[in-house]
């Protein structure tokens, strides 16, 4: 999901967890490293992992929804992924036949098709339906995505001259095959409930949310099917300029929401492994090996990213649709510059920050494809902008 361009000095950053909150980090002691200090966090809950799975878009979601439980008062709660993961296979399913083969299919998905298989199917905890072979703790989907393309791929070709009317049962059957039957009901803490009922018990409307970006090719304040490959369900998102994005951004942390965030992490400013992405002001190819290699064990300065430069990456396709991962804060390194907080689904043990990473507010203007947010979380004068009430 993301490349290593440069081996480097492993940046000491450190957490304190807090009531499922990541606290300010203790300052790193080599000199000259980056330092930061907390501004603003909201809650969050444990860092996931989905391993061998093309997900990113659903554990991203389903934190961003557990943090927003966490603002409605039901404490922390682990939903399924594995049960999103599983009904969206279904719906994608049904439109890659109905388009004859004609869009996209496999593992990747967007933010809202979370929302969309909540409308249909609602919710479940993860004790309820892991979605994984028993004994298995962590998701591996390689096998069942090429089983669920091959077997599309064959219906979409009619080799008996029509679609065989028992295809969808048979599709169904092969989900079920790999992840298992999903529950009609379920207890959880004393009480049964239906998937529906779940999300409703934990304040869960899928109309709350809306997705946002920042492009020229279309018109600011208004929506448009944004054109990422793993948009397969034409949904749409707002558009508004790049200084009111970064508003929203700002807005929507310092008022307790998280935000879904939608960013190419195939940059070369981007480090898991180091706990940082920022976007250098000279070119990687231009540095000299010294330059490259204390590029994340010292500050550098960083471009100044305009409208024009975010959609040049955006049509070059430099800017693409690679990962999903959730904003839970903002920070400022030793000289007052501004980061974001980022909570990854790669596990805990892949980098020194415990699975999260600071991502420079230059680096998030630059390379974000969209993000989703509680409409709730928008500035007033945006929201009207927006006719979102």
């Amino acid at each position: 999901m993301y490349k290593n361009f440069i081996n480097s000095l492993t940046l000491l950053l450190v957490f304190v967890l807090s009531n499922s909150v990541y606290g300010q980090n203790k300052s790193n002691k080599k000199n000259g490293a980056y330092q930061f200090t907390s501004v603003k966090e909201v809650g969050a809950t444990s860092v996931k992992n989905q391993f061998r799975s093309g997900t990113c878009w659903c554990f991203s979601a389903q934190s961003f929804l557990e943090s927003e439980i966490i603002k409605n008062g039901k404490g922390s709660v682990d939903l399924s992924e594995m049960y999103v993961v599983r009904n969206a296979y279904q719906l994608k399913g049904e439109k890659y036949l109905r388009m004859g083969g004609k869009t996209n299919f496999g593992e990747g998905g967007a933010f809202h098709d979370v929302m969309n298989v909540i409308r249909e199917k609602g919710l479940v905890p993860q004790e309820a339906y892991s979605g994984m072979p028993e004994g298995q703790t962590k998701p591996i989907n390689g096998e069942l995505d090429a089983v669920f393309k091959a077997m599309l791929d064959v219906m979409v070709k009619m080799p008996d001259g029509k679609l065989n009317p028992n295809w969808n049962k048979a599709y169904i059957g092969a989900i079920d095959g790999y992840f298992g039957k999903t529950p009609e009901k379920f207890d959880y803490q004393g009480k049964s409930y239906t998937p529906k009922e779940f999300s409703k018990y934990l304040g869960i409307n899928p109309d709350d949310y809306i997705e946002i970006t920042s492009f020229t090719h279309h018109p600011f304040y208004e929506k448009f099917i944004i054109e990422v490959p793993d948009n397969w369900s034409w949904n749409d998102v707002y558009n508004v300029p790049l200084n009111e994005f970064e508003q929203i951004l700002d807005n929507a942390i310092n008022n307790g929401y998280s935000i879904g965030w939608g960013s190419d992490v195939s940059e070369p400013g981007f480090s898991f492994k180091n706990g940082i992405a920022i976007v250098p002001n000279k070119d990687v190819e231009d540095m000299s090996k010294t330059e490259r290699d204390s590029l994340f064990s010292e500050l550098v300065i960083e471009k100044t990213i305009t409208q024009e430069m975010r959609q040049k990456a955006f049509d070059e396709q430099s800017t693409t649709d690679d990962h999903g991962m959730q904003i839970t804060g903002i920070a400022k390194d030793q000289k007052g510059n501004k980061y974001y907080l980022v909570k990854n689904s790669w596990g805990t043990d892949r980098n020194d920050c415990e699975g999260y990473f600071y991502a420079s507010a230059a680096f998030v203007k630059y390379k974000t494809t969209s993000i989703m947010i509680n409409k709730n979380a928008l500035p007033k004068d945006i929201a009207k902008k927006l006719k979102i009430q």
